[in-house]
Order: structure tokens, then sequence, then C-alpha cells
């Protein structure tokens, strides 16, 4: 994908996959984990968790993690980031976390959301991460490059 349409996709309200390298020892694999993230175009992405989660724990220790979110209509598209945490917020900015539930659910959701989880500003942080290494696929180009060999086929098969 073209730089403005990969950064346009991220922006969408799409649930992410946070990979992060496991460093407590063992034959782990990274975890990975569905998260909640904040993007607008040039910018950093942003996710919020509980402040003593192994999430926070391991991404304090990587300095670093990868998000990759995806469209799971076809033709299939996704974009996957990965760079450095540039900034550790704690605690949460409220206008982060109230523009994080509004990115995700209605407006009366959200407030409800918001109000039932407001003791969660004491316990969370926000950790923000500069995309630095981009990942990016639209098989649509693929499906239409397949339907047109597909049509070029019947045609001639008469």
């Amino acid at each position: 994908m073209p730089r403005p349409d990969r950064e346009r996709f991220l922006a969408e309200p799409r649930v992410g996959v946070l990979g992060v390298t496991d460093s407590r020892g063992g034959d782990r694999g990274p975890l990975i984990v569905p998260v909640w993230y904040g993007y607008e175009p040039g910018g950093d992405v942003v996710v919020q968790m509980g402040r003593e989660t192994i999430k926070a724990r391991l991404l304090r220790a990587a300095g670093r993690f990868s998000l990759c979110v995806q469209d799971e209509g076809r033709p299939y598209r996704y974009v996957s980031v990965e760079g450095p945490v540039t900034a550790i917020e704690d605690p949460v900015d409220p206008a982060v976390r109230e523009a994080l539930a509004r990115r995700y659910l209605d407006p009366e959701e959200a407030e409800a959301y918001l109000a039932a989880t407001a003791d969660q500003l004491k316990d969370d942080i926000v950790f923000r991460m500069r995309p630095q290494h981009w990942r990016s696929a639209d098989f649509a180009a693929f499906a239409a490059d397949f339907a047109e060999a597909g049509a070029g086929q019947e045609g001639s098969a008469g």
C-alpha cells in the first residue's frame, strides 16, 4: 500500500494485535494480544493498559512493540507497524482514555463504559510508539488481476 493509504487504514477504528518480545525466559514466543489503539496519520500509535499487567511490564523491558491490524472482508488488507516506545504516560490523561472509548464505541456505550470503568484512570498507563517499520498488503489488486484472468479464460472457452 502507498504510505497515505496505509496510514488511513491504520487510523480507522480496528482492533489491533499487539506483539512484544516476551523476556520472561524459557521457550516463549512473543506475547500477542488484541488491543484498542489510537492513531492519526503521521503520529504515534497509542495503547492503554493496566500499569502492572504483563503487557506493560514486557513493553517497558523491550522498549518497542509491533501492532498489526487487518480487514477480514474480501479482498483482505492489513497494516503492521513496529517501532520504539516514545513515551509512557502515567497516569493516563482522561482525554486520551475518552478518545479511545469514543473511537470504538457508539456515544451512549462510550459514556456508560467511561462511567463504569472510571477507576481505571488511576491504574492504567499509556504507551506511545513511533511507527518505524511498516508492512502492508492490499489484495484488491491481486483479486482484480485474478478476476481478469478468469474472465479472459471464460471468453476463450466457447
